[in-house]
């Protein structure tokens, strides 16, 4: 017989292996020493052991799934009950109940991780629901809120599926409000046509009354007809493009027409007035010799003649009429100025009015001075102070009383 700490041979060549359980044979040997036999039966252990090893390093170094890692456990377990092996088989058997827990802890974190992708993906999914459907409540500007809406689509897709009635009722959802906002876009749309279609017809009108006035001689009343249609044009709205382009052009065709006509006739008639500038500028330049007054009533008269002349020349042409027309009336203004400080100057009642202010302040004078020379004499300081006060301003309102009097002589 040869012994070994985990297992032996038997008289009759039979190996056994030890175990907690007792000894169980594990084969037999008949050719060559008992040693021989252990250390074969040794190398099947080895073998055994070998494989947990894997199965270990497997589970470390790799997301090995649990199903497939609780396969492989029990095929072991399977293995090593029944193995023809001498080594310590107790220890293998635990080795893979400590495999089997890890997978189980594995378990249980992957059922974790995915109950919190789920939930993960339904608040993701009910977040694209609510942005879908207050786009399709809210949104005016369709070509960006289309485009959204293709994004939450696509948002939708990328995110992890969660229970199948939950699914379903947000995905219900989600296609409402992409079937609400189309309606309202068509709606929308439909609309517009409807007021471009409007102000189509307006514009037209108001084309064919821009048209119609084109030949008129009538300047100044087709002038301002012309901007009440103006006026009309920008009230109206837009049209589609290709009608507000053609109706735009044949607009300011009509408008052009009549303009340039209305140009060409001033042109005409300005030349017809350049006689008449000719006779102004001598007219100006004969009023401005007026110029300063010194004496008012034949400048008035000289003035008035000049008008008479003005008024017989006729007119001038429109970029002359301002300056001439300004300068004459400067030359009347000053005229004007000069008969009013004229009249003023010989005003009997404003000189009385003058000389009765003189007089009184010559009189409020003399008296207070004699107030001063009593105080004085008498020593009292305030009475002098308080005269002397009230003689400086009499003195200084008489100073500019006799000045406005030296004006009326």
């Amino acid at each position: 017989m040869s012994t070994d700490p985990w297992g032996r041979v038997d008289d009759d060549g039979t190996v056994y292996v030890r175990t907690a359980e007792g000894e169980r044979a594990v084969g037999s040997w008949q050719a060559g020493e008992p040693d021989e036999a252990l250390a074969y039966f040794h190398r099947k252990f080895d073998e055994l052991a070998g494989q947990v090893q894997l199965l270990e390093q497997r589970m470390r170094e790799t997301d090995l799934a649990p199903a497939q890692a609780e396969a492989s456990i029990a095929k072991l377990r399977e293995a090593v009950a029944g193995a023809h092996a001498v080594g310590d088989l107790g220890s293998l058997e635990q080795r893979l109940t400590a495999l089997s827990e890890l997978v189980g802890r594995r378990r249980e974190e992957l059922r974790a991780a995915r109950e919190q992708a789920r939930t993960q993906a339904r608040e993701t999914k009910e977040r694209i629901v609510a942005e879908a459907e207050r786009i399709a409540e809210e949104a005016t500007h369709w070509k960006s809120g289309g485009e959204r809406l293709r994004q939450l689509i696509e948002e939708w897709k990328a995110a992890e599926r969660i229970d199948r009635a939950t699914e379903a009722t947000l995905w219900k959802r989600l296609s409402a409000a992409r079937t609400a906002f189309a309606k309202r876009r068509k709606a929308y749309f439909s609309s517009l046509d409807e007021q471009r279609d409007a102000v189509r017809t307006a514009k037209e009108r108001i084309v064919g009354e821009a048209e119609t006035l084109a030949a008129s001689t009538d300047w100044t009343g087709t002038a301002a007809a012309y901007r009440e249609l103006m006026r009309q044009w920008k009230a109206a709205g837009r049209a589609s493009r290709e009608a507000e382009d053609e109706l735009w052009a044949r607009f300011k065709g009509a408008q052009d027409q009549f303009f340039q006509a209305r140009s060409a006739a001033f042109a005409e008639r300005d030349a017809s007035f350049a006689a008449n500038a000719e006779v102004k500028e001598a007219l100006l330049t004969e009023a401005e010799r007026l110029l300063p007054v010194t004496d008012v009533r034949s400048a008035r008269g000289a003035l008035r003649g000049i008008l008479e002349r003005w008024e017989a020349a006729g007119p001038v042409p429109r970029d002359m009429r301002d300056r001439l027309e300004g300068g004459l009336r400067k030359v009347d203004d000053a005229v004007r100025r000069a008969e009013d400080q004229e009249w003023k100057r010989t005003n009997p009642e404003a000189r009385a009015r003058a000389q009765d202010t003189v007089n009184q302040l010559r009189r409020s004078i003399d008296q207070l001075e004699t107030r001063l020379a009593k105080a004085q004499t008498a020593g009292r300081d305030k009475d002098v102070k308080e005269t002397e006060e009230a003689l400086a301003a009499r003195r200084s309102w008489l100073l500019e009383a006799e000045r406005t009097l030296a004006e009326f002589s």
